[in-house]
């Protein structure tokens, strides 16, 4: 049997889980408000917030699943991607509980655990399946063979589309992360507007230059009428992400086609997204696509993802080094 205490700090979330065999037994998640009022998240901040919360997260999740820390198997913890300091406390702290303990480590890439989050819960995809992984930092199309087998088939060369949401909500005087509200606020609104979409060959994805659209319809609108944006705010938003949706499903086609692969998955932020989640549900239906979308608790960063993909090298006695570093922009292959 395996029990697994798994630990995730790769941004601004402090998160603790445990995993038995598997099953999210606990999922324990401290998020940082502090940086709403930046407009973003201050690195050194964060790597400090996370000093402060870690060890009162993990107790909660140690609790919280009725496991004593004696009973674990391994420990787990995010190598990368992320911003670096955060990391740093997250691995220094699974480090020193690996070495006290005397089980073994496994460190976790973020971005496949975000894929492997669909192995939490019923239902499964099978294998070969392709994620569209889409966060603030990562857009990618994934070509998943096995559980430790990923291959990148596609990814943004500039901006990610978690990124386009939450620049683009800021334009427009939405709080720190807008993605979300912006979300919110289209549901009440309609996709009256047309904003520029980037041509990229392949199947890699670019949104800089939708940024730049919007910027420059929202500065032209505002020269004839200042309020332009208060009266139009739920209409924009459902533009927006109207055309962020848009790119992000054609290439998901696309990649669909060109594979063969029916087998059709989301992952990251973005994914808890509903106009995504909608379109996501509507082209699997135009294509005969069996369509997974992950619990909205497996959506945005959390412990409980990284304890799950941690299980499957578990299983391997893939374990890492207690020299183990982390780093800033570990790469998926």
């Amino acid at each position: 049997m395996s029990l697994i205490l798994a630990i995730e700090s790769s941004c601004d979330d402090t998160s603790a889980a445990v995993i038995r065999d598997g099953e999210v037994l606990s999922n324990v998640t401290a998020t940082q408000t502090i940086h709403e009022q930046y407009g973003g998240v201050v690195p050194e901040v964060a790597s400090r917030k996370h000093q402060i919360n870690i060890i009162p997260v993990v107790k909660a999740a140690l609790d919280k699943a009725q496991i004593n820390k004696t009973q674990l198997t391994a420990i787990a913890v995010t190598r990368g991607p992320g911003l670096l300091g955060s990391l740093i406390v997250g691995v220094s702290f699974a480090k020193s509980l690996a070495l006290a303990l005397s089980i073994p480590l496994i460190d976790v890439n973020h971005m496949k655990a975000h894929i492997l989050a669909h192995f939490a819960e019923d239902p499964k995809p099978s294998f070969p399946f392709l994620c569209l992984t889409v966060s603030g930092g990562h857009t990618q199309i994934v070509k998943v063979t096995a559980p430790l087998e990923m291959q990148i088939l596609g990814s943004t060369i500039d901006d990610a589309a978690g990124e386009a949401f939450d620049k683009s909500g800021k334009i427009m005087g939405l709080k720190y992360p807008a993605g979300p509200e912006m979300d919110k606020l289209a549901q009440n609104g309609n996709p009256i507007f047309q904003f520029a979409e980037p041509k990229v060959n392949g199947l890699n994805f670019s949104f800089s230059g939708l940024k730049t659209s919007i910027l420059y319809f929202l500065k032209k609108q505002l020269k004839t009428n200042p309020n332009f944006i208060d009266e139009n705010i739920n209409d924009i938003c459902a533009s927006v992400q109207h055309q962020i949706v848009y790119i992000l499903i054609k290439k998901l086609k696309q990649a669909a086609s060109e594979t063969g692969i029916r087998e059709i998955a989301i992952a990251g932020g973005v994914s808890a997204n509903s106009g995504l989640r909608k379109e996501l549900a509507i082209a699997g239906k135009e294509c005969g696509w069996n369509t997974y979308i992950p619990d909205f608790q497996y959506c945005t960063d959390n412990a409980g993802m990284i304890g799950v993909a941690a299980e499957f090298s578990y299983r391997e006695k893939d374990f890492s080094d207690l020299n183990m570093v982390p780093q800033a922009r570990l790469k998926m292959e």
